[in-house]
């Protein structure tokens, strides 16, 4: 499997969007899931929204529901993260993963069960 590659994310102030791409390359290319994560400083790494590849269904964490949108195109192997309303506790490098956590709500948001990681990329949302 190839590393995911990561784009998007920058400085935005409150309120404002970003978008976080994140592209898997190859003809090889398997994943039952995508999904994004977050870290700020000095804490763990959290789940934020996750995408089953095959239908599309997703799953979000309580504080980003309304707020944050996650969609994938198979063709292209991608995945977005829409991100509107942002807010400074938002704050954080999100990393995307990729591979076979399994199904069920609980394993998506795992991030023990994911195999491909992006390089993380910083999102910082100023007040």
């Amino acid at each position: 499997q190839v590393q995911p590659v990561q784009s998007g994310g920058g400085l935005v102030q409150a309120g404002g969007s970003l978008r976080l791409t994140c592209a898997a390359s190859g003809r090889t290319f398997r994943t039952s899931a995508m999904a994004w994560f977050r870290q700020a400083p000095g804490k763990e790494r959290e789940f934020v929204a996750a995408i089953r590849w095959t239908g599309g269904s997703t799953v979000y964490r309580d504080s980003v529901k309304g707020r944050f949108t996650l969609s994938r195109d198979s063709a292209e192997n991608s995945g977005y993260l829409q991100m509107n309303s942002l807010k400074p506790e938002d704050t954080a490098v999100y990393y995307c993963a990729t591979g076979d956590p399994g199904i069920a709500t609980i394993q998506l948001q795992d991030r023990r069960l994911y195999r491909n990681w992006g390089q993380g990329t910083q999102v910082t949302v100023s007040s």
